[in-house]
């Protein structure tokens, strides 16, 4: 064979050979791919989507396929895009639960802000997944990266972020160093926040960063503050902390071992280590071991720093141990607002005791309730009632009740407008846990960002440095007249002086227990000033 035909036919075959290559690469591409820009990854659906998929996860179905009719509607309007980043898939009931009470606030929070008063944009909104505990973050922000110099997409925030870890912090830095504002609307821990100086002029960490949740340690600082007034400054105290490199439970531990004892002084720290945020591992028989020197210690009181699912299995256990007419309050932070949700009928009858009265109580600093503003304000007339002999003017009532009150009714009537509309949204909202209330805070407060922001004509959009410059003009007059409270953020992008909805859930004494609202805890000792102006030398 003439050598020209040997080179021929091995040029031929080398070509065949890379045809067959790219097409088993094409095909392998696309049995990974879950959807419009998701891709099958570790197990995991990862990415972004604007056209209702669910990642796999059947809970959260209707509600991202309202998103998407929404997205459809203002197609065609002048409008940015909003991501929510989220964890949006789980082997567990519990967290799914958890992802549709999120995306209920951000659909129920769109709404608001794409039909509320102010010009346009309108807000287009995305889900991103960035994997189990955020662990594949960096797939997505390099996405969101994308999209914000993208004409077509106009990313101009990223909001949801439920969890305080390393993967959110770094994702959050990574995004917020290339000028896209974030919103966090679920992270308490301390360590993702900007800090606050007197004179303001701290270079921030995360520039154009905004939370609207308190931080662990204005939280301890509220329930410290409402305890003291409650008349528990006899009670002895114990702080049960876990070990595993978390910040919000670092955060919280460090919160609550800052909190000044006013009675005896209770017993050293008591850590445990549990192997991940959604496992349980030997936590069982580490709680086992605490209770039963909490027995001995005479502590009254528990502070948790922990997750919810360890806070559950400690719970029982205290319950369990045999210390006589002894009663227990476990006192912990945010993460234990979705504790209730995973509480069985079996689970309620042991934290009683045999004659039915309640051996543990478990008290949390919730970042929300849906009771808060009708209860306070009921308290605040009776203490009017009791001092004068007649109504209050408009101007003598409490805006930081009233105000608060007026943007939950918007929410409630928000949600029975999308069910006469025949919108299905999965389930009913359920308010008790405070995440769809901070979620459609979140988006409200993006939404009110970008017609503060709007300049130049009704067909013009803000860029994302004019949208991050918003977060610190938030307050005053421009104040946000959130369902969970009013928010007015700091020159670092903090919530100043944000209530917490202190709550119990009280076993009862048969059957599910209950979800009591108690009171508010301030982080500064007393309420927020009137029209939320902030104080001058506030650090």
């Amino acid at each position: 064979m003439p050598r020209w035909k040997k080179i021929l036919i091995a040029v031929l075959g080398l070509g065949l050979i890379m045809a067959l290559g790219f097409t088993a690469c094409e095909l392998a591409e696309r049995e990974d791919t879950c959807a419009e820009g998701v891709v099958r990854t570790g197990g995991e659906c990862i990415g972004v989507n604007s056209e209702g998929y669910d990642f796999g996860t059947p809970e959260i179905k209707d509600v991202a396929r309202a998103i998407a009719q929404e997205n459809k509607r203002i197609d065609g309007q002048p409008h940015v895009t909003v991501a929510i980043m989220l964890p949006l898939q789980s082997d567990k009931a519990a967290l799914r639960r958890q992802m549709r009470s999120d995306l209920q606030g951000a659909y129920l929070g769109q709404r608001q802000a794409n039909e509320g008063e102010g010009e346009p944009p309108k807000i287009r909104m995305v889900l991103a997944n960035p994997g189990r505990n955020y662990e594949q973050q960096e797939k997505v922000v390099g996405t969101l990266l994308r999209m914000a110099d993208s004409p077509e997409d106009q990313l101009r925030a990223v909001t949801g972020f439920n969890l305080s870890l390393d993967t959110t912090e770094a994702a959050v830095k990574r995004l917020t160093e290339h000028k896209i504002p974030v919103l966090a609307s679920r992270i308490s821990g301390d360590r993702i926040a900007n800090e606050d100086t007197a004179d303001g002029m701290e270079k921030a960490r995360f520039p154009g960063l905004a939370r609207i949740i308190p931080t662990n340690h204005d939280a301890a600082q509220a329930l410290a503050n409402f305890n003291g007034e409650r008349g528990r400054e006899n009670l002895k105290t114990v702080l049960v902390y876990d070990k595993r490199a978390d910040s919000y439970n670092e955060s919280l531990a460090k919160a609550f071992n800052g909190i000044k004892e006013q009675g005896p002084a209770g017993p050293a720290p008591m850590p445990f280590e549990s192997p991940a945020i959604d496992e349980a591992g030997s936590t069982g028989n580490q709680f086992t071991q605490l209770a039963n020197n909490i027995c001995d210690s005479q502590a009254d009181i528990v502070y948790f720093a922990g997750r919810t699912l360890h806070l559950r299995i400690f719970a029982l256990k205290l319950a369990q141990v045999g210390c006589k007419d002894r009663h227990y309050t476990i006192v912990s932070g945010s993460d234990a607002a979705s504790l209730r949700q995973d509480m069985s009928e079996k689970d309620w009858a042991q934290l009683r005791g045999e004659d039915g009265r309640a051996k543990v109580t478990v008290q949390y600093a919730a970042p929300a309730h849906p009771n808060a503003w009708s209860a306070e304000l009921a308290r605040w007339n009776n203490k009017w009632d009791a001092a004068h002999d007649r109504k209050p003017t408009a101007e003598e009532l409490p805006q930081y009740l009233t105000e608060p009150k007026a943007a939950l009714n918007t929410l409630k009537k928000r949600i029975e407008t999308t069910r006469g509309e025949g919108t299905s949204l999965g389930s009913a909202p359920n308010l008790e846990d405070s995440r769809t209330m901070l979620v459609y805070d979140g988006l409200t407060t993006i939404g009110t960002a970008l017609h503060q922001a709007q300049s130049g004509g009704a067909d013009a959009v803000p860029g994302r440095e004019d949208v991050g410059g918003q977060w610190s003009l938030l307050h005053s007059r421009h104040r946000v007249q959130g369902t969970s409270g009013l928010i007015c953020l700091t020159s670092g992008g903090n919530a100043y002086d944000k209530p917490a909805a202190v709550v119990e859930l009280d076993p009862g004494r048969e059957g599910h227990g209950k979800l009591k609202f108690v009171g508010l805890g301030w982080p500064t000792g007393r309420e927020q000033p009137k029209n939320c102006v902030i104080p001058s030398g506030t650090p």
